[in-house]
């Protein structure tokens, strides 16, 4: 199955001369969604990891199931004021603005391997702030997947000390 045709541009979203790459056709089609958490599955398959990571929001529609499908736990990383409990953070830079995420500081304890898992990697910002937070915590990162790279923004040279993983590329 063809996963490219089921991303959509949305140009000029969310400010002007951002091509925005909209999975909501992906996820409106159910085998098409199936298909896209199968093939993140199968390369992780024999991975050695304890919990799923995923991002505020899209990361926790295919970690999600992916942790549910493998046997694993999922841990969010919220946007700031989501988490109730006693929270550890860290801002970072977008291609169009800043932002900040957070995680419970007891989310994850000193030697627990986890797999980071988001819809999109673009310059790198959202995703090398959350492998601060985990390692912080004192957690390991066995690799970090995403459903679409945008190639041309090199948010992979950040990450050149991870296992990175795209099902699709552009």
């Amino acid at each position: 199955m063809d996963l490219q045709k089921f991303i959509r541009d949305i140009p000029d979203f969310p400010k002007e001369g951002i091509i925005f790459k909209d999975i909501t056709p992906l996820l409106k089609d159910a085998a098409a969604f199936d298909e896209a958490i199968n093939r993140m599955i199968d390369y992780y398959q024999n991975f050695d990891f304890d919990y799923i990571v995923g991002i505020e929001a899209r990361g926790f529609l295919f970690g999600a199931p992916m942790a549910i499908r493998m046997g694993k736990g999922f841990i969010p990383i919220r946007k700031p004021g989501k988490l109730p409990g006693e929270i550890l953070s860290k801002s970072y830079d977008l291609e169009y603005g800043s932002n900040e995420i957070e995680i419970h500081r007891d989310a994850i304890a000193p030697g627990d391997k986890v797999l980071i898992i988001d819809d999109l990697l673009a310059t790198g910002g959202t995703i090398v702030a959350a492998v601060q937070l985990i390692e912080e915590l004192g957690g390991e990162v066995a690799g970090i997947g995403f459903l679409y790279e945008l190639s041309s923004l090199k948010g992979r040279e950040l990450l050149a000390a991870y296992d990175v993983f795209s099902l699709m590329k552009e």
